[in-house]
């Protein structure tokens, strides 16, 4: 079992940045792969973002590519999005999932029903 934490979200303005974290706890994050998603209300939950497990790999939406970075650090059992120039629509509550894949799959085409653990979300404003 995974336990997985998230912080870091709150209210902020348009262009502001924020940093969200998520700790696992349980069993060492490097044995996952990590996925950044986010539901608004009313709207299906999407991925923003994912990671290898070693880092080496990620991948991002097309809406925040260039202004959002996912990063980990597996000494902390952490992984991290750095959200700059936010927008409105970035407006919905962001949840960290882990996922067991086999070694070299492609984690960019994995849905959120594939991954295997997930935290309870920290919710992102952005006012404009």
């Amino acid at each position: 079992q995974v336990q997985l934490v998230e912080s870091g979200g709150g209210l902020v303005q348009a262009g502001d940045s924020l940093r969200l974290s998520c700790v696992a706890s349980g069993r060492t994050l490097s044995s996952y792969a990590m996925g950044w998603f986010r539901q608004a209300p009313g709207k299906e939950r999407e991925r923003v973002s994912s990671i290898s497990r070693s880092g080496t790999n990620t991948n991002y939406a097309d809406s925040v590519e260039g202004r959002f970075t996912i990063s980990r650090d597996n000494a902390k059992n952490t992984v991290y999005l750095q959200m700059n120039t936010l927008k409105p629509e970035a407006t919905a509550v962001y949840y960290c999932a882990a996922g067991g894949f086999r070694p070299g799959i492609n984690i960019a085409t994995r849905s959120a029903g594939s991954y295997d653990y997930w935290g309870q979300g920290t919710q992102v404003t952005v006012s404009s």
